[in-house]
């Protein structure tokens, strides 16, 4: 993979001027391709989404789907708490959201077959099962792209706003890159935008979205005019360059730059410190409000995950993690978020999911191939919960439900294409849109149905 070469002041001027602005900003910027699309496609319900990313996987026993009657051993150490709901509990160490209750549906049949993190995320993050897929399979352009590359690929934004960003950091350890982070088969010009930085800290600042050191607006003005002059007089020597695939690009890379609407959203200090109160001041609360901050700036996807690289992986400390580190900032943040899309209206255009690639063993210091604590849980696909508010979705309600240990579906179970299709439908995208992948071969883009009891509170 090409490496842009980096200096201690950012990218020198030579180089700022090579990459025409798009290496630059860290985006590959869509050309003109767009998926082949049947008409008729489903009305839009959402403008929109937000997906609180729980990597690592939360477990369901200790959050939506607990099991008070269920033997030692299972249950837990956490008690269920009623909600704004009647007969509708949750955790107790999730106060904020049992009071926004009657906003979420929480799907507890949600299942598939991975237990390892890499293959489960790519289930999660694209609806599919990741090609090839073995134990720590790594990312690769042979894998399905995530839902902000397949938008990017049907409906190519126009307006410099990119179709998806991914914060605060890239699910990446060692030698292990997380699939389902990009755009696969698609290529690298659909990928998101990858944000890396903790927008908690007070030295965040969104770099690829400002201009490098030594360079002002008015100053990269006049740079684009003589690229403009350049790619002219360029024009008039061969007729091949009126189909210059860079034109867009630099247009795009532009406006996207230049407009500063995307470089607004991410400057966080601006936000009223009462906001930014309310949200947390840590990781998880301020990654949730700056991609409020990005929806309102009319970025379709924003990803925001909870933490670094298998953050939720409680393999031991499980309730001593939850209780101290986990739960209480995502319960603060993802309530801030509820409040302030409801205030404004934007919660009806707005889907916001809450969802790990898996949950966590019913049963504690269960090992289904990883060393455990006592007091840990492991991983556990066959059966989790997910948490969906706004856009349409009828709240108030469980959807499904697990057997009595919450170990696997008692009722109808729903996958990662179910999960797919909602997501794109919710987005007024037909799922059987037909992608190519790199040896041209027509894909669909999900397979599944949509959860249709989010809509309807028929049961599922």
């Amino acid at each position: 993979m090409a490496m842009t070469h980096r200096h201690a002041y950012g990218i020198v001027r030579r180089e700022f001027l090579q990459v025409g602005f798009s290496g630059l900003l860290g985006l590959g910027l869509p050309g003109l391709l767009a998926g082949r699309t049947r008409a008729g496609a489903p009305a839009p319900r959402a403008k929109s989404m937000i997906l609180v990313f729980l990597t690592g996987g939360l477990g369901h026993l200790d959050s939506f789907d607990m099991k008070p009657d269920a033997p030692e051993g299972i249950r837990g150490e956490f008690k269920p708490a009623p909600t704004a709901v009647p007969d509708v509990h949750y955790c107790e160490h999730l106060p904020g959201l049992a009071s926004h209750a009657d906003k979420l549906a929480i799907v507890r049949s949600m299942s598939h077959n991975y237990t390892n993190h890499l293959n489960a995320t790519h289930e999660i993050l694209t609806g599919h099962s990741q090609p090839g897929a073995f134990f720590d399979k790594i990312a690769s352009r042979d894998d399905y792209p995530c839902y902000a590359s397949a938008l990017k690929y049907i409906r190519p934004p126009g307006d410099g706003i990119p179709s998806g960003v991914m914060l605060p950091t890239y699910l990446m350890e060692g030698p292990l890159t997380w699939p389902g982070q990009h755009a696969g088969f698609l290529g690298s010009k659909y990928d998101p935008l990858q944000i890396k930085q903790d927008p908690s800290k007070p030295d965040f600042r969104e770099e690829s979205l400002s201009p490098p050191v030594g360079f002002s607006v008015e100053r990269m003005n006049r740079r684009r005019e003589l690229l403009d002059e350049l790619a002219a007089s360029r024009d008039s020597l061969s007729a091949a360059s009126a189909n210059d695939p860079m034109a867009e690009q630099r247009e795009l890379a532009y406006s996207m730059l230049l407009s500063g609407k995307v470089a607004r959203a991410f400057d966080i200090h601006r936000e009223d410190p009462k906001t930014r109160d309310r949200y947390g001041r840590n990781m998880f609360g301020q990654s949730i409000l700056l991609a409020k901050r990005l929806v309102e700036a009319g970025v379709p996807i924003v990803q925001a995950n909870m933490g670094r690289v298998q953050n939720w992986d409680t393999h031991s400390g499980n309730f001593k993690r939850l209780k101290g580190e986990l739960l209480p900032p995502l319960d603060q943040g993802v309530s801030a978020l509820l409040d302030d899309l409801a205030s404004t209206g934007r919660l009806d255009e707005t889907l916001v999911i809450v969802t790990g690639e898996f949950g966590r063993t019913p049963r504690i210091g269960k090992s289904t191939g990883n060393v455990n604590g006592p007091d840990g849980r492991d991983h556990w696909s066959k059966c989790f919960s997910v948490a969906f508010a706004g856009a349409g979705i009828r709240g108030g309600q469980m959807i499904g439900h697990s057997d009595r240990i919450g170990a696997y579906p008692a009722s109808r179970p729903y996958g990662p294409g179910d999960f797919a299709t909602t997501i794109y439908k919710a987005l007024g995208i037909d799922p059987e849109t037909e992608m190519r992948d790199r040896l041209n071969r027509p894909i669909r883009l999900a397979l599944g149905e949509e959860i249709s009891p989010l809509y309807t509170g028929s049961v599922g």
